[in-house]
């Protein structure tokens, strides 16, 4: 499967986005120490992704239509589901991820699922915490992270229609299946 990147610049610093046909496969930050590989040529999913970070960091979007390659465990798959149901400007902590999964006693396995979260920013790991709030690990630094949560609390204070009242539209998922939540209905 060929796969195409593009550097973007945001407020946050540079961040490389790895798309294929299936969706956007890879997010990574500046000194991550991993060295890209795919093609530099474009795509058209580079184009959207870019345009969706632009009007995300202006303030005018909340949640991403791009579609993800989402990748991983079952386990940490259903953790980025729950991450994706997170409403912008709010945060969860892990163990209350980890209860939404069904797996109430796997807080630190949450935490590791957040850490391994290819897609930052698009499956939108900034938005968990420590349990007294404290904020935790990020791939892209606790800086950026106080900034991105920083940042949603603004734009939805400024902008009522971007307040969390819904929760946050889904996009597309390739090659994963639907999980239920415990007392969800189908």
């Amino acid at each position: 499967m060929t796969q195409y990147e593009r550097e973007v610049e945001t407020p946050i610093g540079r961040i490389r986005i790895r798309v294929s046909d299936r969706g956007i496969e890879e997010v990574r930050f500046p000194g991550d120490g991993r060295r890209g590989d795919a093609g530099t040529g474009e795509h058209p999913l580079l184009e959207r992704a870019a345009e969706e970070l632009a009007e995300y960091f202006d303030g005018r979007r909340r949640s991403f239509s791009v579609p993800l390659a989402l990748s991983g465990t079952p386990f940490e798959q259903d953790v980025y589901r729950e991450l994706l149901a997170i409403p912008y400007g709010e945060t969860r902590s892990y163990a209350a991820v980890a209860a939404r999964v069904a797996r109430p006693r796997a807080a630190r396995a949450v935490g590791a699922a957040n850490g391994k979260n290819p897609l930052s920013l698009f499956v939108p790991c900034h938005r968990v915490v420590g349990a007294d709030g404290s904020l935790t690990g990020y791939a892209g630094g606790e800086e950026s992270k106080r900034w991105l949560l920083a940042h949603e609390r603004r734009v939805a204070a400024r902008d009522p229609r971007m307040a969390p009242s819904n929760p946050p539209e889904t996009p597309p998922i390739s090659g994963s299946k639907s999980v239920r939540h415990r007392g969800q209905k189908r």
